[in-house]
């Protein structure tokens, strides 16, 4: 008789909660692809089908009655209704893949903590979301069978900070699709306005993305390279964050006071094709973040051939390795000098360009969800 795995995704509100959600999706899609001897479950918000209808038809899906746009609410729920379907279907093992636990638990549980942040930069985090996580992701680790994490600087974090036994954490890196699309719009400049070079940053408006610093950079480095552009995407910053809107707010006062609005392009959203479309069209990626716990954009550039300019702090020096320039997160004068050479040195962006895929090959979704599959089972394996 199969063992039943829940994936509890009631904290994830699609298209807001950024890459946690393609982290989990991603899982999710190579946990199909794989035979097994395990039948998953998964709760999630009503949302879920209409943002990703594929996965809602493979697996089967359980769907609160919740809408996902009040937080307190959807604690609740899984402290209820979540505590009363995993009863009720007789779940022997859930994954609570959003940092924390609900207190109210049933069964035996997994947790997945994607960063530490909030002990790092509490600035960047409301006085009610810091209070929360203060008190439940140390509870939620401390309870849970296996911490799961993306990458071996999470991994390194959660161990330090929480005190968690290291036999207890296990690194499930991000993957990447194993086909990529292969009908990409070729209109994708006309449609935004984009001529010449460009760089790009998929990122919401959260403080720790540090657009700011890049904004900076830019400036300078149109001194040396007018015909450049900018181009700005990502999803709308959670709602619950002021800090991630008043961030926006900076960000377009800024563009405004250095008198770049004709050279930045803020898109907001854009469908995966087109993010795909630009990722190839891009003279790099630029990716400033203070902190990551893995930095999924870097690897999905590099997976297509687009050279990388990151941040040299937290995980991404892990991800990137050498086939990417590591630069000093608040030094604008480095991330003009580095943007600056991807335009100019047509030799070194071209090793970036063949070699990217190559480190890109290192992590995809079957590997990654064989990993979790084995956490799976061990923790099963497991007693009280």
């Amino acid at each position: 008789m199969s063992q039943k795995v829940a994936i509890n995704l009631l904290w994830m509100v699609p298209g807001v909660v950024g890459g946690s959600e393609t982290y989990l999706t991603r899982l999710l899609r190579g946990l199909n692809e794989r035979r097994s001897n395990l039948e998953y479950v998964v709760f999630a918000l009503p949302q879920f089908a209409e943002a990703h209808p594929e996965l809602a038809s493979i697996f089967k899906t359980e769907y609160a009655p919740l809408t996902g746009q009040v937080k307190s609410f959807r604690v609740a729920g899984e402290n209820s209704w979540l505590a009363y379907q995993c009863r009720r279907q007789k779940i022997d093992l859930i994954h609570h893949g959003g940092g924390t636990m609900p207190v109210i638990r049933t069964t035996r549980s997994v947790l997945t903590i994607h960063d530490l942040q909030f002990l790092y930069f509490p600035e960047y985090f409301t006085r009610t979301k810091l209070t929360f996580l203060r008190a439940m992701v140390p509870r939620s680790a401390e309870h849970a069978r296996l911490v799961l994490v993306p990458s071996e600087f999470s991994r390194r974090t959660v161990i330090e900070r929480l005190h968690i036994d290291p036999s207890l954490v296990i690194v499930v890196p991000h993957g990447i699709a194993p086909r990529e699309i292969t009908e990409l719009p070729t209109d994708i400049r006309e449609r935004y306005d984009i001529p010449g070079p460009f760089f790009l940053y998929p990122a919401a408006t959260y403080p720790h993305k540090n657009h700011l610093t890049l904004l900076r950079a830019f400036v300078r480095h149109l001194g040396a390279h007018p015909e450049s552009t900018l181009v700005l995407t990502g999803a709308k910053a959670w709602q619950e964050w002021i800090v991630a809107k008043e961030m926006a707010q900076r960000i377009t006062s800024e563009i405004r006071k250095l008198g770049i609005e004709t050279q930045v392009r803020q898109l907001g959203y854009v469908p995966s094709s087109d993010l795909e479309a630009l990722y190839r069209e891009a003279t790099a990626l630029t990716f400033p973040s203070r902190f990551e716990g893995f930095g999924a954009p870097a690897l999905e550039a590099m997976a297509r051939g687009c050279p990388v300019i990151a941040s040299n702090a937290t995980a991404l020096p892990e991800v990137i390795a050498d086939m990417g320039l590591l630069v000093s997160p608040d030094n604008a004068d480095e991330w003009s000098d580095a943007m600056s050479l991807m335009v100019e040195d047509e030799i070194l962006r071209k090793r970036f360009v063949e070699g990217g895929p190559q480190r890109a090959q290192l992590y995809n979704w079957d590997l990654s969800a064989g990993i979790l599959e084995d956490a799976y089972n061990h923790a099963l394996e497991t007693t009280l």
